[in-house]
């Protein structure tokens, strides 16, 4: 054992050997980018099973399905098979799933419950607001979606959000997140915020089973610490206070998803939270270049709020960046894929490329320009498999064999293909249910009872409550894939989908759909259709990448994070998009969007291509843009700059004198955010500012008047505080 021990440490640096044999107690892993943090994750699960701690009490905790295989394939190698399978590795919902599973009577569940995703969750709260009678004007299902996602990452209740209203719309949202908990709940369902959200309230509300789960669980790893929220904090708070044995690995200069609840300051704090925590610097760099950890330092050096570190590396130098100053985006992606095609003829694969962006608005004009080329590409953003229409039918129908409780699916199917169910059946089915106080299901168990219900539709709606009792049998006797084929035929979707799609894209994706449930079938020891369905709800969109696809990968900035590529491609660095306009108004969502473009930065082994435009359609309009004050940021001297013919030359020094300029450019005391009243036009926000001097013009989005382009020499805008 000593040897097989020291063997493993020799593949580390000092400080990495530091991280894997600390003994118990906290410790806190600060990873720059490409410091090699899975590896001392992994190295030091393994060093802790050659101690002879046993894997059943190992939990480690990840963003990712990616990460997590990534990780259980890495602790393989180091050591048995059958010690890696008794680990408990998966993502933080995945985990938190599978605990919730076996307690879920507990919080009033079954363990057949549903995993509402994005889509299903915000097509509830479509039917609630309709329900209640509320105009999407008033309320839209994605803002209100958003919103109570937000107020279940902070902890708050319903109650809380009702007691703590101060407005109609804030009572309306309030009113609308009792309505979404309740039929949820009718529903047998949680939506991901609950999967976090109740293993709080189990184990707050059940000691026993927390000390049960505390005495498993006696290691706990996470990765990407500053990626956490308030209320998966609160779970790690709770899961380790009896051991205390947590290991967390993270990078405060990659914390970009405040927008989706993450705290930086879980990381910055740590060592607050548990004085007698280790801290573990890894710094060394072993991805890119001396020059692009230059550029990387040199940019997240300016802000304020970060645990110091200093990345460095023995890679080689490398070449400079390029800064390609382009006319708008028709020309960034001309100017783009022509250095694609070289990097290409210098002997990159096209897999080796990756083009990152800000904004969904941007790839348009780069695919286009990559299909006319004729360069491979895949386009991350896009509507993934799981999401396509077709899918989520075939998915509706097949959850309802597990969770025939799921009102969601149930209104999604019954009229799919065609049966003559139409709104005046579904109202009668709600009436019923609302005066028997059951679910959508029991009433169609007992539609013969429903007063003015037409015979045929009852019929129709008993045949399909008898499909579903079938095939629940069926499953118990057949191979799983089988039954769901099957069934998926029985219930006409299939038939459908062949005769209605003449191009057949739909059909062939149907086919896909039950070849990966072949597959899983093949590979999993004890194949569940309730863990199938589990696994692809809870499937993030970098998990849908492409593994070995020989195409460049076009994604945004946030979905690159834990990826690497040799050539890396940021565009849109310009005010507005990097930093994002919204993020102008504080001090800490600017630090943010500057971590964001470290993040892409960082991405980057050998070559690294920055892009702006000087020029860019917003809202029909094609208006000047200011480069990112971020780029006055990066040392010159790491810089080669590139115009596009269709731009003027500029030098380097102009290009930094025009960023400076670009910063001073608002006058009037106006800045991207700002709320302003006109003499005409009323209230409105600036999304855009433009020009110098006597041509200085913003873009302010009226709340009565709409968008208007003004001359601010004669706009008469008055900024409000």
């Amino acid at each position: 054992m000593r040897a097989a021990v020291k063997e493993l440490l020799q593949h580390l640096n000092p400080a990495q050997r530091q991280a894997v044999t600390h003994g118990d107690g906290p410790l806190l892993v600060i990873a720059g980018a490409g410091s090699g943090k899975t590896r001392v994750l992994t190295y030091r699960i393994a060093y802790l099973l050659w101690r002879g701690v046993s894997p059943e009490t190992i939990l480690a905790l990840t963003f990712t399905n990616k990460a997590a295989d990534e990780m259980r394939h890495r602790v393989t190698e180091l050591v048995s098979t059958s010690h890696a399978q008794r680990l408990w590795i998966g993502t933080f919902h995945s985990m938190f799933a599978r605990i919730l599973r076996t307690e879920a009577p507990l919080l009033g569940y079954t363990a057949a419950y549903t995993i509402y995703d994005t889509e299903d969750s915000t097509g509830l709260l479509r039917l609630l607001l309709r329900q209640m009678g509320i105009a999407p004007h008033v309320l839209d299902p994605s803002t209100a979606r958003h919103a109570i996602s937000h107020l279940k990452n902070r902890m708050v209740s319903w109650q809380e959000a009702a007691a703590t209203a101060t407005n109609p719309r804030e009572r309306l949202l309030a009113q609308l997140y009792q309505e979404y908990d309740r039929q949820l709940r009718a529903n047998n369902a949680m939506d991901f915020d609950d999967l976090l959200l109740n293993i709080i309230r189990l184990f707050q509300n059940h000691p026993d089973v927390l000390t049960r789960y505390q005495n498993r669980f006696r290691y706990v790893f996470v990765d990407e610490y500053q990626d956490t929220n308030r209320t998966q904090y609160m779970a790690l708070r709770l899961l380790t206070a009896r051991y205390r044995n947590l290991c967390v690995v993270g990078d405060d200069a990659q914390s970009i998803y405040r927008w989706r609840g993450a705290d930086i300051r879980n990381i910055l704090d740590f060592e607050r939270d548990y004085p007698d925590a280790t801290l573990v610097r890894l710094e060394q760099n072993y991805r890119s270049t001396k020059r692009i950890l230059l550029l990387a330092d040199s940019l997240i050096r300016c802000n304020r709020h970060q645990i110091p570190k200093r990345l460095w590396t023995n890679n080689p130098e490398g070449d400079p960046a390029t800064l390609l100053i382009c006319a708008d985006e028709r020309d960034e992606a001309a100017q783009v894929v022509q250095r694609l095609a070289y990097e290409h003829e210098c002997g990159y694969r096209y897999g080796d490329i990756a083009v990152l962006y800000r904004t969904n608005a941007q790839p348009q004009a780069l695919e286009e320009a990559c299909r006319r080329a004729g360069i491979p590409y895949v386009l991350i953003g896009a509507i993934s498999f799981y999401q396509r229409k077709e899918i989520k039918d075939a998915l509706a129908y097949v959850r309802l064999l597990i969770n025939p409780a799921d009102t969601v699916s149930w209104l999604r199917i019954l009229n799919l293909p065609p049966r003559g169910i139409g709104a005046a059946t579904i109202e009668h089915l709600r009436t019923a249910s609302q005066e028997w106080g059951c679910g959508l299901w029991e009433a169609m168990e007992r539609c013969q009872e429903i007063p003015h219900l037409r015979r045929s539709a009852c019929e129709t709606l008993s045949q399909l409550v008898a499909l579903v009792h079938r095939f629940q049998d069926a499953l118990r006797r057949q191979p799983l894939d089988i039954a769901v084929l099957e069934y998926l035929e029985a219930t006409g979707l299939l038939a459908y989908y062949r005769n209605e799609d003449k191009e057949e894209e739909r059909y062939r994706n149907l086919e896909r759909f039950i070849a990966t449930l072949s597959e899983y079938v093949e590979q999993s020891p004890s194949p569940s259709l309730q863990e199938y369905l589990q696994h692809i709800s809870l499937l993030s969109e970098i998990d849908q990448t492409p593994d070995a696809t020989d195409a460049v990968l076009i994604i945004t900035l946030h979905a690159a994070k834990g990826l690497e590529f040799p050539v890396v491609f940021i565009t849109g660095l310009e005010q507005g998009l990097v930093p994002i306009a919204r993020s102008i108004s504080t001090a800490e969502e600017l630090e943010e969007e500057r971590r964001l473009l470290y993040v892409g930065i960082t991405r980057a082994q050998h070559k690294l291509y920055l892009a702006y435009a000087q020029y860019r359609r917003r809202w029909g309009e094609m208006l000047p843009s200011q480069p990112s004050p971020f780029l006055s940021e990066l040392p010159s001297e790491q810089l080669v700059v590139e115009h596009s013919p269709n731009v003027l030359p500029t030098s380097v020094s102009v290009f930094s004198a025009s960023v400076r300029k670009a910063e001073a450019a608002p006058t009037l005391g106006l800045r991207l955010g700002a709320r302003v009243h006109h003499p005409v036009f009323g209230v409105g926000v600036v999304e855009a500012l433009s020009g110098n001097g006597q041509d200085s013009r913003a873009l302010v989005r009226f709340i009565s008047a709409g968008r208007k382009l003004l001359l601010l020499r004669y706009a008469r805008l008055q900024v409000l505080e």
